[in-house]
């Protein structure tokens, strides 16, 4: 067994471990939506590590990087263990020989999020130095079951696409930092792959989403305080569902807090899928 690098293995190679080491989890991912997700994640291929037996990868961690809250961090991408392999320990063991790679290319802290119900992990996690600083829901849907719940929303608001870049004080409309994967900077690593859709009423932006249609990823959705409760966000979540082109959509990593989204989305058949922590551990 060898722990090395993954800046000389081909993506497929990487997909196909991947694949492997999630085909027991409900949630699936195809080579291009796997593609997608490395990218806004900010993947370093040269700061991510596998363990090999021979040729073949058996557990890897896919690291990014990037910019969080001020500092240089890296991001757990996805890490996952071929079954045959599990009880080994192999990712501590990579974690930890990954280390010192991290802290020479200048990383600070390692950043991860995982599943509140998988004890075991999170046990994992505190006893290698993790510490939890936030809590979140997940969302996942049926477009279908939307669309009946929606029916025909009109309003006094208009609803079309923003080009280029959404402008930064649309940051005031929200109730929380989003968290790695749904930050401006994760968006614009695959800005291709993103709808920004505006509510204006008249001239002013009153509420705006990001989503991508490939997965049904509504990445972020906000509505400013003085227009809220007015039908703006049913307009928003109503042209995604037109949008969307994956029959199923999630909304990820929504802080326990915001009772406005839990709320909103509850009023639209949308209930609670599961929660995961937010985990740092300073390198």
């Amino acid at each position: 067994m060898e722990i090395k690098s993954l800046e000389d293995i081909s993506f497929e190679a990487v997909f196909a471990a991947f694949n492997q080491a999630f085909a027991d989890y409900e949630m699936q991912l195809n080579a291009d939506e796997l593609k997608s997700m490395l990218i806004r994640r900010g993947y370093r291929a040269e700061l991510s590590f596998a363990a090999f037996e021979g040729e073949k990868i058996v557990a890897f961690t896919l690291n990014g990087t990037g910019d969080f809250n001020g500092l240089k961090i890296a991001y757990d991408t996805g890490t996952g263990t071929l079954k045959s392999h599990r009880g080994q320990s192999l990712a501590g063991k990579i974690f930890e020989h990954s280390i010192p790679y991290l802290q020479h290319a200048g990383i600070s802290q390692y950043l991860l999020e995982v599943l509140q119900h998988n004890t075991a992990a999170v046990s994992v996690y505190q006893k290698a130095g993790f510490k939890i600083t936030r809590e979140f829901n997940y969302f996942s849907w049926n477009n279908e079951a939307v669309k009946a719940a929606l029916g025909d929303t009109a309003g006094k608001f208009q609803i079309k696409p923003v080009t280029g870049r959404l402008p930064e004080k649309v940051s005031e409309f929200c109730d929380f930092e989003p968290s790695w994967q749904n930050t401006f900077q994760s968006i614009e690593r695959a800005q291709e792959n993103f709808v920004n859709l505006g509510a204006y009423d008249g001239e002013q932006l009153v509420g705006y989403c990001i989503f991508e249609p490939l997965s049904g990823d509504l990445t972020q959705i906000a509505v400013h305080q003085d227009h809220r409760r007015k039908g703006v966000g049913s307009l928003l979540l109503q042209e995604m569902t037109k949008l969307n082109t994956n029959s199923r959509a999630k909304l990820i990593n929504a802080e326990v807090n915001c009772t406005a989204i839990l709320h909103f989305l509850k009023s639209k058949n949308i209930g609670l899928t599961g929660k995961q922590y937010e985990m740092v551990k300073e390198l």
